[in-house]
């Protein structure tokens, strides 16, 4: 048994059908493409978090400097 119930020999012919279909090149691109675009997804993620740590932590200062008695 395989994934799901499909055996080695199963995804060996399914490998075989695309790579005759679409071509080494062409997956290649393909695979190249979705890389760079998860690349960046997570750099857009780690931005926002890095932008929502900061705005975080000057939203922290300010209730703090606030809380502290004048003069």
């Amino acid at each position: 048994m395989g994934l799901g119930g499909i055996s080695i020999w199963q995804l060996l012919i399914i490998l075989a059908i695309v790579v005759m279909l679409f071509g080494t090149s062409r997956l290649r691109n393909i695979g190249s493409d979705l890389g760079s675009a998860i690349r960046g997804f997570r750099d857009s993620m780690s931005k926002d978090d890095a932008s929502g740590d900061s705005e975080s932590a000057n939203a922290a200062r300010k209730e703090q400097d606030s809380d502290k008695p004048a003069g």
